[in-house]
């Protein structure tokens, strides 16, 4: 206890605002269900494993070692313990013992699913040590409690009761999808002046209706009446006090707000509406002053309940829907290294997939970077040696978490020994079921689309995903070194990259032109409909046949849909062919004239990754999937695919013709002083960013160069060299290349040249990004 009273001081108390990890380590998906639970330091409210809590403290912000330390932390276990008298099959009945039809992804509903569970916690405080690890650990509860010093108990009680980092991230991508609205009867709210006030303390806090305390206690607004939740429809849940209440006093009070969810930053609380226009979570603007009419002064309220919508959340992250929705089917059951699934955590499927490929370990490259070796250390890999604080928002950190979990496979469960698939404890235990919520934050937080719960595009994701990992791979520095400690380690994007090569016949002279294009990482095909097939079994009237005669034998009335087929090499060869450019503006005619265009590969990646276009734009210019499939071959040979370069005979179109005179003057870029240079390196921004910072303002101006880094930092060329003559010859090869605008008009067929060429320009000539 003198340790405890000694560090004391160091506890800080978690506000709404703070970022608090207590649901799972922030360097590995070791959470509270593990046998030793996590750690959470009072001080950082960071959550670690034993270990990496005392190599944390050997660490100081920028990774070294510090001199020999002590912090104080809290240790978070939680146990699943069966209910008394629950089922041990995933039948749902009601009190009657009636049986329900499962119909909805929720829980404690009717036509939801019953929880089986509940869940026991257990809290110790644990002081620790850099050097000799764990130098005390007493229990933390209800009766010991009293004998901490009073910091450390509002410290640990902030903590335990914060909604955490996990649940405000899918709450924050949940109310992107969905804001609260404003109450339209907040500003005339009727208020019964009967001289009821609240107490301060929440020991105190009723439901009138049974007389008993409860964590799920709501204030009518109006007449200040406190009465339970709501009662589910199974007879589990809150009294249903309030809601009664308010059915009671003739629907007049509608507006109710829940205790224990008011704080000083009034927006925490968690207010409700009753009427039936509104019947939701919803904003009060007035909600101070209602309080204040009962007594409830917010100044240095404590947060000490979850809100219904953090409550729902954090059981949508538990609770393994997925498990018991596949009730039933036969599935093969697999487990181990490159064999561990990942929880979808709603509409995140798209990024669950791109995951898995690129870190599952079906890259070599990326399994070596990012992850661990078949019995190696799960927390070896050198990316995770990173200040805790900082952990959760560094992409190399999280790439290593995620792709070390997915390449060890330690957080497999155990292989079942039936195929069918059931919902037992052992498939629905949190501590077998990654949630890579840390990982989709730290990549999307900041896009438009990725930060949000709704389905995306994978394609799209996995682009996005390669420029976030080459901007912070290029500016690793020492935490990245190439095998042999020779030169930088390869960039991942460039396992996928390569380079198309466009051949071009002028109609009115049969001159050639060849044209390279900027390197992509994904070769994106078109499906051509004309060439789809039937196969015997596939023909409709065979189909039809067939679905009438499993109706008659099932009682099934719903037809199987007919599906056609594409075969992988035809639409290669539709990307391949020969198309028409008309209009193309040719240099050496100085007019315009058709132009036949042929398209090729002129380097072959390490890995190619494919895109099939499965949409299009259907006549009421909507977006409407192709359903067709595609017949993948088990070897495919591009060889055909090619690009061969100009070929004896030949008549080519003049290389001096191809750029104007005003453009092919390429502007002498500006000196740059190696003061400024250094200034700029000095504040943690790469060589190459620094040196187009100062090319682009004149070279020498530090100010003016740092505005300019801030506006363009996020450019993919950003740590890219210059190329000769600096920024002015960057800007001079921005050109848009025809051949590739009118290939992509050719492919995508619902955009016009223009729309094309903007695309295009905007995305420096990559054509993939410009499709997108």
């Amino acid at each position: 206890m003198d340790y405890i009273t000694t560090l004391a001081s160091t506890a800080r108390i978690a506000t709404p605002h703070d970022t608090v990890i207590n649901s799972e380590d922030v360097y590995s998906f070791y959470n509270p269900h593990h046998d030793n639970g996590i750690l959470v330091a009072l001080d950082t409210f960071v959550g670690v494993t034993d270990e990496m809590a005392r190599r944390s403290l050997m660490m100081d912000k920028n990774g070294d070692n510090a001199s020999r330390r002590r912090g104080l932390l809290v240790r978070i276990v939680k146990r699943r313990v069966m209910k008394n008298g629950a089922a041990t099959t995933a039948a749902t009945t009601t009190a009657d013992g009636e049986e329900v039809q499962l119909s909805k992804l929720a829980v404690g509903i009717s036509g939801g699913y019953e929880d089986k569970f509940e869940t026991v916690h257990r809290y110790t405080v644990v002081v620790m040590d850099a050097t000799n690890g764990i130098e005390a650990e007493l229990p933390y509860n209800d009766t010991t409690k009293h004998t901490f010093p009073t910091n450390v108990i509002r410290s640990i009680e902030s903590i335990i009761h914060h909604v955490g980092l996990a649940v405000r991230q899918d709450l924050s991508a949940w109310e992107l999808n969905d804001e609260k609205p404003v109450s339209k009867y907040a500003a005339g709210l009727p208020f019964v002046d009967n001289g009821v006030t609240i107490p301060s303390n929440p020991s105190e806090w009723t439901c009138q209706m049974t007389g008993k305390t409860s964590e799920h206690l709501w204030l009518n607004l109006s007449d200040g009446y406190i009465g339970g939740g709501r009662k589910h429809w199974d007879g589990s849940g809150g009294t249903n006090g309030a809601l009664d209440h308010y059915i009671e006093t003739g629907e007049r009070y509608p507006l109710v707000v829940k205790l224990g969810t008011i704080t000083e930053d009034i927006d925490t609380a968690d207010c409700y509406s009753y009427a039936k226009d509104e019947d939701g979570p919803v904003k009060i603007p007035n909600l101070r002053e209602l309080l204040e009419k009962r007594g409830i002064k917010i100044a240095g309220l404590q947060k000490t309940v979850k809100s219904t919508a953090e409550l729902e959340v954090e059981l949508n992250a538990t609770y393994a829907f997925d498990a018991i929705v596949e009730k039933g089917s036969h599935l093969i059951p697999v487990a181990g290294p490159g064999l561990q699934g990942l929880q979808n955590l709603g509409n995140s499927c798209y990024m669950n997939s791109v995951v898995q490929l690129l870190f599952g370990g079906t890259i070599p490259e990326l399994a070596s970077r990012y992850g661990v070796k078949n019995g190696d250390d799960v927390m070896g890999n050198v990316l995770l040696n990173v200040d805790s604080k900082k952990a959760s928002e560094d992409l190399l950190c999280q790439a290593a978490k995620l792709s070390s979990a997915l390449t060890s496979g330690v957080f497999c469960g155990p292989v079942p020994d039936s195929a069918v698939v059931t919902d037992d404890p052992a498939s629905t235990d949190p501590k077998y079921r990654l949630a890579p919520r840390m990982f989709k934050h730290c990549v999307g937080h900041d896009h438009v689309d990725f930060r949000t719960g709704q389905q995306q595009d994978a394609a799209q994701y996995l682009q996005y995903l390669l420029e976030k990992l080459d901007r912070a791979e290029l500016g690793a520095g020492d935490r990245l070194k190439s095998k042999d400690g020779s030169g930088p380690p390869l960039i991942t994007s460039h396992l996928f990259s390569y380079k198309t090569e466009t051949r071009l016949v002028c109609e009115a002279d049969e001159k050639v032109l060849y044209k390279t294009s900027p390197a992509e990482t994904m070769l994106s095909l078109r499906i051509p409909m004309s060439k789809a097939m039937w196969s015997d079994d596939e023909m409709p009237d065979v189909k039809r046949q067939k679905s009438e005669q499993k109706s008659e034998d099932t009682g099934d009335d719903k037809e199987k849909k007919d599906v056609p087929t594409v075969t992988f090499d035809a639409c290669i060869d539709e990307w391949a062919g020969t198309s028409t450019v008309d209009d193309y503006r040719w240099s050496h005619l100085n007019s315009v004239s058709k132009a036949s265009s042929k398209l090729s590969i002129d380097n072959f990646p390490r890995y190619l990754l494919i895109q099939m276009q499965r949409y299009e734009i259907g006549d009421d210019w909507q977006p409407k999937k192709i359903e067709v499939k595609i017949a993948m071959p088990e070897e495919i040979s591009l060889e055909k695919y090619k690009a061969k370069g100009p070929q004896d005979g030949e008549n080519l179109v003049p290389e001096d013709t191809e750029m104007p005179d005003a453009a092919a003057v390429v502007p002498t870029a500006p000196a740059i002083d190696e003061g400024a240079l250094a200034q700029l390196m000095d504040m943690g921004f790469t060589m190459n960013g620094c040196k187009r910072a100062l090319t682009a303002v004149g070279g020498s101006n530090v100010e003016a160069a740092m505005n300019w880094v801030f506006e363009h930092n996020m450019d993919p060329d950003f740590n890219d060299p210059l190329p000769e003559g600096g920024a002015a010859a960057a800007s001079n090869s921005s050109d848009v290349d025809e051949s590739v605008v009118m290939s992509l008009v050719e492919n995508l067929g619902c955009f016009t040249a223009d729309q094309v060429r903007a695309a295009v320009k905007h995305c420096d000539g990559a054509a993939d990004r410009a499709a997108d």
